[in-house]
């Protein structure tokens, strides 16, 4: 079951949540909408569920137009962030909630919600209330529920955002293999980066009510569209610039930016992961900065350190390997040489 959203707007009052989106959600895949609070994530959600209507636009469920069908018409299972758990029911009948009202034989229901006790690994536990089941094992079994009708398609608002780190991670895992099980189409509201870019196929990043940008993990995060993305998608140094015939100046650096070919200079704003700059002792012969280390940390898998230029007095966060920071023997106080492997570069963008 393929969706397609087109030029789909929705105003609440004055509020403009969302302003004429177009996506596209291929058939059997797992699609993110990545946002801020407030960009629209869940209002496009919530159209798409049939659980509102835009005030203009349409939806497609595969060619049909779905935009003024019913939640229940669409065969959407929906799973909230707080689980939505009947709290009086047991874990098989909040299973088999849904199969009841749609009136399944007593045995068709039995054999649906084995299927899937099995299936979110909960085998042995049907007799517990909620209340008696940690916040992972809630969340399963509403995911479950929203599963047991068999939906054509398969909605998650924030559905991991009750949960401790470790058991989000867990989770994501567990919905990644899951839905390489099941191929249900499936579209999952986050603003957490990391989760969209483990579990989803494609993502499609939001402000402000319209789509940013939308492709596969790997060419949103190396290929970032403008600003935006680039400084949602995680920790980036971000320093004032110009640019001006295809070269960007930044500090006592030229750095190459076919982007803006034009004879005028512009503002611009440099952008660098901490994992795109280098440290060294010296020079080496390459275009670089003086700094002097302000903090480090080293615990974990990745290295963390702070550094201070002299003589503009940015800060600069670099992430290094363990090793790599151990074989350089860095100490608070030490002078240093950085330089980036890699840079991006967007002018007229003076939000630093």
């Amino acid at each position: 079951m393929s969706i397609t959203v087109k030029n789909v707007s929705k105003h609440f009052g004055s509020y403009r949540a969302l302003d004429n989106v177009s996506v596209e959600i291929p058939s059997g895949s797992l699609l993110a909408l990545l946002g801020p609070s407030g960009s629209g994530k869940t209002t496009l959600l919530r159209i798409i569920a049939g659980l509102e209507e835009p005030d203009e636009g349409a939806i497609h469920y595969q060619d049909e137009d779905a935009t003024r069908r019913s939640a229940r018409d669409r065969n959407v299972g929906f799973v909230f962030q707080h689980y939505a758990l009947f709290r009086h029911m047991t874990v098989f009948e909040n299973i088999a909630f849904g199969l009841r009202v749609r009136r399944w034989s007593r045995a068709k229901v039995n054999e649906r919600v084995a299927e899937l006790l099995n299936l979110i690994q909960l085998g042995g536990l049907e007799k517990r209330h909620p209340s008696q089941l940690s916040g992972g094992q809630r969340q399963r079994v509403a995911l479950a529920r929203a599963l047991a009708p068999q939906p054509k398609v398969l909605l998650l608002d924030e559905p991991f955002g009750a949960l401790d780190a470790k058991v989000r991670q867990e989770l994501r895992h567990w919905l990644r293999r899951l839905h390489g099980d099941l191929h249900v189409t499936s579209i999952f509201v986050t603003h957490d980066q990391d989760e969209a870019f483990e579990v989803a196929d494609k993502v499609v990043v939001m402000q402000a009510g319209r789509v940013e940008q939308a492709g596969g993990p790997m060419e949103v995060f190396e290929h970032p569209a403008n600003a935006f993305v680039m400084r949602f998608l995680g920790n980036v140094n971000a320093f004032k610039a110009r640019v001006q015939r295809g070269r960007a100046f930044w500090a006592n650096m030229e750095l190459e930016c076919p982007d803006y070919p034009q004879d005028h200079d512009r503002p611009a704003t440099v952008f660098i992961r901490p994992h795109e700059l280098e440290i060294s002792h010296s020079r080496n012969g390459v275009p670089s900065l003086e700094a002097r280390v302000v903090h480090i940390s080293p615990a974990g898998s990745v290295a963390k350190v702070q550094l201070l230029t002299t003589n503009l007095g940015d800060v600069l966060n670099v992430d290094l390997s363990p090793s790599t920071c151990s074989d350089l023997d860095l100490k608070t106080g030490d002078k240093v040489y950085v330089f980036p492997r890699k840079v991006r570069v967007f002018a007229s963008d003076n939000g630093i």
